[in-house]
């Protein structure tokens, strides 16, 4: 049933194809095959063949679609025992940390969006990195002008307390069944025995190989030698073996407390030529917050995700109510009015999301108001002409709370993971992991992992010309996230569960993907591999060497300013049918979709 147009998946995938060669070449002949990478398992095998002639993976009972297959084989050895969902993250995200250690960590957060098969509850746990107490606005300034970038990323500065243990420790707690230390057996052995490096870190490595090199030990660790580690060279992290079995015997308490989180202060505080203000008693101050579910209408389903701190239940939530007011299906994905369309939807969208969007606990966010049906089909009005709208401002929605905030437009890097999984007691779970920045501070704990520059997803301004910004750095805060882990629900059950990497470019990418699925009637892997056409403040970015990039003359006709480029996503999605599960992996990157 789920039908689109032939050519414009002829072209999506053609692009794709020609991106995983591209990246295959980089890689010494003997080490070019994915199980010469990898030494994968038959199913991990099959499971990259069926990606790769753009099919989606099928299964019966219980499927992990994650961004590497060392990962999905650890969370579906899990699942195979009976472990649910909840236990399969922990295995697979201190799998991830290993082996994709550029994009996610202990060092670093997550959000995590759960759906309960036995009571039909839906909950998400936020396990966002806080700001450390001695933080203040002006953290990011120098004589009151905003650092640099760079200057601000690189060392101890940006670091704020990481949460992925203690969400990891919490999701167990309440939905899992399975040994908690036996969940951290897969990622000891390969820290310890060693695991090949694949394509995607090699690269990334050799791309950042002047930030790493700035702080011994992380250069010892991916530069040995001076030389940036090649893929399929095999790689060994004892530290990291032993801060995990820290963990598996004694509980995530044991990161936050005594010689791990000593480890992780000393390191930040005195990180050379930009040091931290992180300390003891933030880790021990630190919990992850249950929060509930944000779900905005589209169509007959209810799209549901993580509400503030993140902005990407919220924004996803907006576009697709201010686009459910017109027939996408009828339109289809080769007009290039469907873009327009979904163009100036997302920009209202994120107009709205710099104004409005931060830390609940610090700031009345008016959550209900800005995914009010009423609201959004007032915003959609303005979709109406035939153009591009000339300008877009924030909107007004129902706000309990006068208060006045000004933009904030902060910097946003796509180093990001997500992992999907249906477990075979029907539970879903959606969870977007992240360090921020690619390899993050590059700041290396003892322990054997990264810490993360979350702090630099809060605005480095506090004021706009008097008026406060909501996302400005405050002690204990959560900086505002893009990260949009999401379950679609359809008659209180769910039926697609999906996220993606990629900085606020998550948001265009999560957004669109539904779209395809639901509207153009795609299999989760036509949708995930869907060329990219994403626009946020105005100028729409194109997915280099695809169908999207054609639109570039049309929507420049439209009033847009385009620009074609590289567009990483990562998505990972997983349909949930009464005949069983369908899973998709991004091709743009190292990861599949296993199931049983």
């Amino acid at each position: 049933m789920r039908l689109v147009s032939a050519s414009f998946l002829l072209l999506c995938g053609s692009a794709l194809a020609a991106h995983a060669q591209q990246a295959a070449d980089t890689v010494a002949p003997e080490a070019a095959t994915s199980a010469g990478v990898w030494a994968l398992g038959e199913a991990s095998q099959a499971a990259l063949a069926t990606r790769d002639a753009g099919l989606p993976v099928t299964a019966e009972h219980w499927m992990v679609a994650v961004a590497n297959p060392l990962a999905a084989e650890a969370g579906a050895g899990v699942l195979a025992a009976g472990g649910t969902a909840a236990d399969a993250m922990v295995a697979v995200q201190t799998v991830l940390g290993l082996v994709e250690p550029q994009s996610s960590g202990l060092g670093g957060g997550a959000f995590l969006v759960w759906y309960d098969a036995q009571t039909g509850a839906l909950t998400t746990l936020d396990g966002r990195e806080r700001a450390p107490l001695a933080a203040d606005p002006t953290l990011f300034q120098v004589d009151g002008a905003a650092m640099g970038f760079w200057d601000a990323v690189v060392g101890g500065r940006s670091v704020g307390v990481p949460g992925t243990p203690a969400l990891m420790q919490m999701a167990h707690d309440r939905w899992g069944r399975a040994d908690w230390s036996d969940l951290f057996t897969p990622a000891i052995t390969l820290a310890e025995d060693g695991f090949a490096v694949s394509p995607r870190m090699a690269e990334s490595i050799a791309a950042d190989a002047e930030r790493l090199s700035r702080f011994a030990p992380t250069a010892d660790y991916f530069l040995p030698g001076g030389v940036p580690l090649a893929a399929g060279a095999m790689l060994t992290n004892p530290a990291y073996a032993a801060t995990l079995r820290a963990l598996a015997a004694q509980g995530a308490g044991v990161f936050y407390h005594g010689d791990i989180a000593q480890g992780i202060v000393d390191t930040v505080q005195n990180a050379p030529g930009n040091p931290g203000r992180l300390a003891m008693i933030d880790l021990a101050a630190y919990e992850a917050v249950e929060r509930p579910a944000v779900c905005a209408a589209y169509r007959s389903y209810e799209v549901c995700g993580m509400g503030p701190p993140s902005s990407g239940a919220l924004t996803v939530g907006q576009i697709l109510g201010q686009l459910s007011h017109f027939d996408l299906a009828a339109m289809g994905p080769g007009d290039p009015q469907t873009w327009r369309l979904i163009g100036d939807a997302s920009r209202q969208a994120f107009a709205d999301r710099e104004r409005y969007m931060a830390d609940p606990d610090y700031v009345p966010v008016p959550t209900a108001g800005l995914v009010d049906p009423a609201y959004l089909s007032s915003r959609a009005e303005a979709l109406r002409g035939d153009r591009a709208l000339e300008s877009v401002e924030a909107g007004m929605p129902v706000f309990e709370h006068a208060l006045n905030w000004a933009d904030n437009v902060p910097i946003e890097m796509p180093a990001t993971s997500h992992i999907s999984i249906v477990d075979a007691y029907g539970n879903a779970l959606s969870m977007t992991t992240t360090i921020e920045n690619g390899f993050g501070s590059r700041l290396m704990a003892p322990g054997g992992f990264l810490l993360n520059n979350e702090l630099t997803d809060f605005s480095f301004r506090s004021h706009d010309n008097g008026v406060p910004i909501a996302n400005r750095v405050e002690p204990g805060k959560r900086p505002r996230s893009s990260m949009a882990p999401t379950i679609v629900m359809q008659d209180g059950a769910p039926v697609l569960v999906i996220g993606s990497p990629g900085g606020s470019q998550i948001i265009g990418y999560v957004a669109q993907a539904i779209i395809g699925f639901l509207d153009w009637n795609m299999n989760v892997q036509e949708a995930v591999d869907m060329a990219h056409a994403v626009n946020r403040f105005g100028r729409y970015d194109l997915e280099e060497g695809t169908v999207a990039a054609d639109f570039a003359g049309a929507l420049s006709e439209l009033g847009y300013a385009v620009q074609v480029g590289a567009m990483t996503s990562g998505l990972q999605a997983i349909e949930i049918t009464p005949d069983g599960l369908s899973g998709g992996a991004d091709r743009r990157r190292e990861g599949i979709a296993l199931g049983g």
